[in-house]
C-alpha cells in the first residue's frame, strides 16, 4: 500500500474561530440557550446594571453588547446558524464573516472580571436615573444604607437620593 499521498490539509474555513452574530433586540439570552442546545460554543458577555421602571430601579444582568453574541465555529458551519430563531445575521467585514480573535474575547472576559462588583465610593461621579433630577450627575459625598448624598455643582447644592436611583459613571482604566 502506497503512502506517498499527501495528507489533506484542513481548509481555512474549517478552523474554529470566533464570530459575531447579530440577534433580534433583547433576544441574546434566548439565542444563547438555543445555540447551547444545538451544541455550538458561544459567549454572551454579561454585566450587572440598573434598569429603570416607572415605580422602581432594579439591578439586573444585561448583555455587554446589545443584540450581539459571539460563537466559535468553523466558517462552513456558520451559515446554518441563521436558521436558529432570534439570529438576524452574521457580522461581515470585507465581504467575509468577521473573525474575532481569541485575544479580543479574552480582553472582554478580563474587563468583565475586573469590573464585577465594582462598588461606589466617596468622590465617584454618578448619574441620577429617576425622578425630578433624572440624568443630572453629582459627586458622592457620603453613602448611607439607603441614601447617597451628592454634591451637584450644576445646582450648587448637596442633595440626598435613594441609593438604587444612581448609576456610576466611573471610567475603567
Amino acid at each position: 500500500m502506497k503512502t506517498d499521498q499527501a495528507t489533506p490539509r484542513p481548509l481555512a474555513n474549517n478552523i474554529a474561530n470566533w464570530y459575531a452574530i447579530y440577534t433580534h433586540p433583547r433576544a441574546e439570552k434566548k439565542v444563547r440557550e438555543r445555540l447551547e442546545e444545538a451544541g455550538v460554543e458561544c459567549y454572551l458577555p454579561m454585566h450587572r446594571g440598573p434598569r429603570v421602571w416607572s415605580d422602581r430601579v432594579k439591578i439586573v444582568d444585561l448583555p455587554l453588547f446589545n443584540s450581539y453574541i459571539f460563537v466559535r465555529s468553523a466558517e462552513i458551519n456558520l451559515f446554518p446558524l441563521l436558521r436558529i430563531n432570534g439570529i438576524v445575521r452574521i457580522i461581515f467585514f470585507n465581504g467575509k464573516p468577521a473573525v474575532i480573535s481569541q485575544k479580543e474575547i479574552d480582553i472582554i472576559k478580563d474587563f468583565i472580571i475586573r469590573t464585577e462588583g465594582m462598588q461606589l465610593c466617596t468622590g465617584d461621579e454618578v448619574e441620577i436615573l429617576t425622578g425630578a433630577m433624572k440624568k443630572l450627575s453629582g459627586k458622592i459625598l457620603n453613602i448611607g444604607k439607603k441614601y447617597i448624598y451628592l454634591r451637584m455643582e450644576y445646582l450648587n447644592a448637596t442633595v440626598c437620593v435613594k441609593a438604587d436611583c444612581v448609576a456610576s459613571t466611573k471610567r475603567i482604566k
